[in-house]
């Protein structure tokens, strides 16, 4: 083991520790040449298996088949940090646009969808380690402070009124985080195994009869169709839910920016090193940095944690199975160690990576064109877990809307169906301004904990007007 814990003991790829962990599924069959059914979902990750799901639980009589490119869960779905959380992307912005009570709808929705991915994967027996410690983010600079309470009072103005906000002291008691002044906690949260949850969930939706074929890459997607390499399904609607790896479809090259976030798991670590840092309430654990962080206590007693790493690569190309830059895993174990000065020394046993879609407005969207059947749902800026299951609820409602088979539902009314946005620059503009954005915020970062002052850094505002986030 090298001193920083990051050496040749490093697992690097492998898709990500989760299926390390849980071992890789059987792939199953791909598609078998042309096919028809009423619904063809693209993409096997939480969202298409989710929204498969709930069309057969709604109407067991329908055809619904999902075509995925590797296996079920291998993108975003089988890599996150497990959180599963009531944060939604845009929310601010649908505020502006549609006003202030219907962007408090769609977050009370959220804060539904945590308890019913909960009630969800109970009721299907999909043991995923779900904990339900809340989230609770920290703040180690007065900045950070500063943007924590501000923060704190937007949620609590958006209806969030079981949410609490601590002093050091407070924080220190559920997590000792070094040099943490504050921080804010709300119970609309849980750890979970991303693995797990998508494996028993794809179970799940075979179950109720879904055609899940694998190893099948759709090419291109179009009314009532979806293309292959192996044939063409064709469907009176056609979903396209494949998040950071829609840029690699015919025509959506600028859609959804695939941005690229990376993780770490440590070793387990033993009974001494927990009573060190605390973390008994297991909650998921962020920070009010520019650049933030995302972390979990696992089930076996690891801490697996994130951040943004290389944030994008040229012309919007994906990693390969997970692999990371060495560069990515050091910056990642000194946030560890930054946050847990005790546990340096200890070992990184695995590093990985993966691709969330981001839109140029950074809002997470819901779509069904009832001229052409063609639908989708994604962007969620790293807000997933628990975004999926309420975006696959709305595209359920949209297409028995649409069908007839139903009328319009509190979700067919939420803000975000429907919400169109320009798309990305060209390349190399593309490049360029996400790499500048992201040095930008870690200069913010930096500039904060040397200067100490209450006041966000400039640099960071400046930032985020340039990425189009506020």
């Amino acid at each position: 083991m090298s001193s920083s814990g990051t050496g040749s003991g490093t697992v690097n790829g492998g898709i990500s520790f989760w299926y390390a962990d849980d071992g890789l599924p059987v792939p199953r069959e791909p598609l078998p040449g042309d096919a028809t059914a009423d619904v063809v979902i693209v993409g096997g990750g939480y969202t298409g298996l989710w929204t498969a799901y709930y069309l057969k639980k709604a109407a067991p009589s329908l055809r619904v088949t999902v075509l995925e490119q590797r296996f079920c869960g291998y993108g975003a779905s089988g890599r996150n940090g497990g959180w599963l959380y009531n944060g939604v992307a845009g929310r601010d912005r649908y505020a502006r646009l549609h006003g202030h009570e219907a962007a408090v709808r769609l977050q009370r929705a959220m804060n539904d969808t945590v308890d019913e991915v909960v009630r969800v994967a109970a009721e299907e027996g999909i043991e995923a380690d779900v904990h339900r410690g809340g989230v609770l983010e920290v703040a180690y600079t007065p900045a950070q402070l500063a943007r924590l309470k501000s923060f704190h009072e937007q949620e609590l103005s958006y209806g969030e009124r079981d949410r609490e906000l601590y002093g050091a002291r407070e924080t220190a008691e559920r997590v000792r985080v070094a040099d943490a002044v504050g921080s804010a906690w709300t119970p609309h949260g849980a750890r979970l195994h991303p693995v797990k949850l998508v494996k028993g969930l794809a179970a799940a939706a075979e179950a109720l009869g879904v055609t899940i074929h694998e190893r099948t890459p759709v090419t291109e997607i179009r009314p009532r169709h979806a293309v292959t390499p192996y044939g063409t399904v064709r469907a009176p609607y056609v979903l396209r839910c494949t998040e950071g790896f829609t840029a690699s479809l015919k025509g959506q090259r600028r859609t959804w920016l695939p941005m690229n976030s990376s993780m770490i798991a440590t070793q387990r670590l033993a009974p001494e090193q927990w009573e060190r840092i605390g973390w008994e309430g297991r909650e998921t654990l962020g920070d009010m940095a520019h650049a933030y962080m995302y972390a979990q206590r696992t089930a076996d007693d690891r801490i697996a944690l994130g951040g943004r790493g290389v944030p994008y690569r040229f012309g919007s190309r994906t990693d390969h199975d997970g692999g990371t830059q060495q560069a990515t895993v050091e910056a990642l174990y000194g946030i560890l160690v930054r946050f847990f000065p005790s546990l340096a020394g200890v070992r990184v046993e695995h590093a990985w990576s993966g691709v969330l879609g981001v839109p140029r407005d950074w809002c997470a969207t819901v779509t069904l064109d009832r001229a052409t059947g063609l639908g989708w749902a994604g962007g969620y800026v790293g807000s997933g877990v628990a975004t999926t299951n309420l975006a696959a609820r709305t595209l359920r409602d949209l297409v028995r809307l649409d069908s007839g088979e139903a009328g319009p539902t509190g979700l067919t009314g939420l803000p975000w169906v429907g919400h169109k946005v320009r798309k990305w620059e060209p390349e190399p503009f593309r490049w360029i301004g996400v790499h500048g954005m992201y040095a930008t915020y870690r200069t913010a970062d930096r500039r904060e904990l040397t200067t100490r002052s209450a006041e966000s850094s400039r640099l960071a505002r400046m930032a985020d007007r340039v990425a189009g986030r506020h």
